[in-house]
C-alpha cells in the first residue's frame, strides 16, 4: 500500500467567520465551495501550499469540541513554515495571537500554536529549506 496525504476535514460553528479566517487570514486558496441544501451545510475545499487540502463543513447545530486539545480524535492541525518569526509577525498583523514559541525536544525545530475561530489548535512548525 502507498498512502499520501490528501485532506483534513473540520466542522465549524460559523461558516462565514471560518471561511474568512482560512482564506483571508491564513491565505488558503478556494478550490470549490458547495452548498448542500439537503444537509443545510456548506462545504469549502481549500488548497494548502505544498500539497493537500482542508475541507471546511458547516452544519446547523454542531456540538462543541469537548476539550482542548486532549479530546479523542483530531488533536490539532499542523502546518510547516519556512520562517516561524516571519509567519508569527504576519499573523500578529492580522490580529492572530499565538502562544509562545516552543522547541521540539526531539528535532530542536521551533513551533507555536494559535487557535482558529472555534478554538481548534493550529500549530505552525518551522522547517528550514535545505
Amino acid at each position: 500500500m502507498d498512502f499520501a496525504f490528501h485532506h483534513v476535514a473540520i466542522i465549524v460553528s460559523d461558516y462565514e467567520v471560518s471561511k474568512r479566517f482560512y482564506t483571508q487570514t491564513l491565505g488558503f486558496d478556494v478550490i470549490l465551495e458547495t452548498y448542500r441544501a439537503a444537509r443545510q451545510s456548506w462545504k469549502l475545499d481549500l488548497r494548502i501550499q505544498g500539497g493537500g487540502q482542508l475541507e471546511i463543513f458547516s452544519f446547523p447545530t454542531p456540538p462543541a469540541r469537548p476539550t482542548r486539545p486532549e479530546a479523542c480524535g483530531l488533536r490539532h492541525l499542523a502546518f510547516r513554515v519556512a520562517d516561524l518569526d516571519e509567519t508569527l509577525r504576519a499573523l500578529d498583523a492580522k490580529g492572530v495571537v499565538a502562544e509562545p514559541v516552543r522547541r521540539d525536544e526531539n528535532t530542536q525545530a521551533r513551533f507555536a500554536f494559535f487557535a482558529d475561530p472555534d478554538g481548534l489548535p493550529i500549530e505552525i512548525y518551522e522547517v528550514r529549506p535545505g
